[in-house]
């Protein structure tokens, strides 16, 4: 294998045929897509080539090797690029250790061919991160500077997750997680931040990182990053990243409740779905928004994209124009469908904090209907027991909770394990909850098809395809209305 410090040296205007390993993966394969788009012609392996992600490479007439192996690499390709679900064991990694052919990361390889060009503004933290990119790239692309991004949802705007603009600015999603088996460092530290956003800080990814002070860790290299002409927005109600950016090489701008920050929230009001809400800049009234997403979590979202745009220049009638047009993110409190009276959403959120915050909003969103809540514990940080007395606190918002047992972590005793049957006791206990534990998925659609009634909202929540529950509960109900 070549060198990571030679790979980073090679002439995009020599590179004809790109690789890709781990191409399904959702960043990955929106990768290959602007790489397609740029000029390369591309190919890509994986384990899991199945829609939807298989039909989107097939679309953009990408080959796709079925499973890995040396095979794969024959005719040599004058770059690989390896995502972070191949291991060193990977039969097809073992091959290209063989070859005379430079790699680099993902990561690597978006900072190498699309962020090193242009401003990159990048988006971190634990929470918040798809939304708050989606919200930005719609506000810039609608103030007529058109970014490049590549963010972990697709943007209603754009009907995908990336998108290669004509304008400066690179959106980037900053993601704590590891780089790649020969990089364990986070994804975040390539991404050459000029502004930066900082939502929140707190443990998660129990699979990578040991504990908070870990990802503490990477934040402070993270924000040491910044140049000292550049820009840090920062949710000071989170006091963990207060304390990170305290030594930060650059104006750290504030934002969140508290109206002495650079940047404060007031009058947050909830019509429909839709949020209102004044921004206070300096201590002084500075302008009022409108987005199309319930809940304070949004407007605190929503609130740090008027920071950065404000930092490039818009106008604040032009960021509110952009904010009022955003069209949603999917698996971001997205609306699958609406059958007899009951109304199916489907959110990413597993961590407690996240459930805590998506229930808050989506019942000001939908004050007068009763929230029922199905949940699936799908991450290794969601499936351990470390956030098992957690999830007792985050669902106040939910009228009645559905729980699915996850599948067991391999190598964890019983004891280090999430369990639904335990949360489900915890939750009835502490007050007039509802709340009930599942061993299948079949065993929740059965439940729900007794239970669900004309007016209901139901939350489905999990970061998986949850065996496809959203399709299945709508052909359920469209059944029932039919008989």
């Amino acid at each position: 294998m070549l060198s990571l410090a030679k790979n980073l040296n090679i002439a995009p205007q020599k590179l004809k045929h790109i690789h890709l390993m781990g191409i399904c993966g959702t960043g990955m394969a929106a990768l290959a897509g602007m790489l397609k788009s740029s000029g390369y012609t591309i190919t890509g392996s994986d384990s899991q080539v199945y829609p939807p992600m298989s039909t989107f490479l097939s679309d953009l007439n990408i080959s796709v090797f079925n499973g890995y192996g040396a095979a794969n690499l024959s005719p040599p390709p004058d770059l690989v690029i390896v995502g972070n679900v191949i291991t060193r064991k990977n039969p097809e990694a073992i091959a290209l250790a063989k070859l005379e052919v430079p790699y680099l990361s993902f990561p690597q390889a978006l900072s190498h061919f699309y962020i090193q060009s242009r401003t990159s503004l990048v988006i971190t933290g634990t929470h918040g991160k798809t939304t708050t990119c989606s919200l930005l790239a719609t506000a810039l692309y609608h103030a007529g500077l058109d970014p490049t991004f590549m963010i972990g949802g697709i943007v209603g705007e754009f009907g995908k997750n990336f998108c290669l603009g004509s304008g400066e600015h690179f959106i980037a999603e900053g993601d704590e997680y590891d780089t790649a088996f020969f990089d364990k460092e986070s994804k975040f530290l390539h991404y050459r931040p000029k502004v930066a956003v900082i939502t929140s800080i707190e443990f998660d990814h129990a699979d990578i990182f040991d504990d908070l002070e870990a990802i503490k860790r990477s934040f402070r290299k993270f924000v040491a990053l910044l140049p000292n002409d550049g820009l840090i927005i920062a949710n000071f109600d989170d006091p963990t990243v207060v304390e990170i950016v305290a030594e930060a090489p650059c104006t750290v701008q504030s934002y969140g409740l508290d109206p002495s920050f650079t940047w404060a929230l007031d009058n947050i009001k909830v019509e429909n779905a839709i949020s209102h809400f004044d921004v206070i800049k300096n201590g002084s009234q500075w302008s009022s928004m409108t987005v199309g997403l319930p809940g304070k979590h949004n407007c605190l979202n929503s609130l740090a994209v008027c920071a950065v745009m404000h930092h490039l220049g818009v106008e604040p009638s032009d960021i509110n124009s952009g904010l009022k047009r955003f069209a949603g993110v999917k698996r971001r409190q997205e609306v699958r469908g609406i059958e007899n009276g009951i109304t199916v959403i489907d959110d990413f959120a597993h961590h407690p904090t996240a459930v805590r915050e998506t229930l808050a909003a989506l019942k000001s969103g939908y004050a007068e209907r009763r929230l029922v809540t199905v949940f699936e514990p799908r991450t290794n940080s969601s499936r351990r027991a470390i956030f098992q007395n957690d999830y007792a606190g985050a669902f106040d918002s939910a009228d009645l909770i559905l729980l699915r047992e996850p599948t067991p972590i391999e190598g964890l005793a019983k004891e280090e394990l999430f369990s639904a049957v335990k949360l489900a006791k915890d939750l009835n206990g502490k007050r007039n909850f509802v709340a009930e534990a599942f061993e299948t998925t079949d065993d929740i659609l059965s439940r729900l098809k007794s239970i669900l009634k004309d007016g209901d909202v139901v939350a489905i929540l999990s970061n998986g395809g949850f065996d496809n529950i959203h399709i299945r509960l709508l052909e359920q109900l469209r059944e029932t209305k039919g008989n």
